[in-house]
């Protein structure tokens, strides 16, 4: 191997391996929004293990359920609202769900198909994005 094509091969490996950790921690933007979250299942974590899914339609409509986790017991398992993007965050209103009260949230990488949210009220939590739906 000559040394120029070491070093093409050392400078494209740098790039498959940084570009990746660059991009964590970086803010969605709306078009980051509307072309990897729209469209999908959103998985948010929660606290004592599992998984809410949550269903970002292209129609502008958002629905849930926490039937899996037996939130049937304490709140409607099911719910659904609208979404919609203002500025770089992504916003949200549920028929019942948070007493139907808008909320938006700010959306961070943290991996691959990873992301950390900040809501509008400061509470965080973590999530990952899913298939299409």
């Amino acid at each position: 191997m000559t040394s120029s094509m070491r070093a093409g091969l050392i400078t494209l490996l740098t790039i498959a391996f940084i570009a990746p950790a660059a991009m964590a921690n970086e803010r969605f933007t709306a078009s980051a929004i509307q072309d990897e979250i729209i469209g999908k299942r959103i998985y948010l974590a929660v606290p004592f293990g599992g998984e809410f899914p949550l269903n970002y339609r292209p129609n502008g409509q958002v629905d849930g359920s926490g039937e899996a986790l037996g939130l049937g017991r304490f709140a409607k398992p099911n719910d659904k609202g609208r979404w919609w993007i203002n500025g770089d965050r992504l916003c949200q209103q549920f028929t019942s769900w948070y007493k139907g009260a808008p909320m938006c949230f700010e959306l961070i990488r943290t991996g691959d198909k990873r992301l950390k949210w900040i809501r509008d009220n400061g509470q965080t939590g973590t999530a990952r994005i899913g298939n299409s739906i």
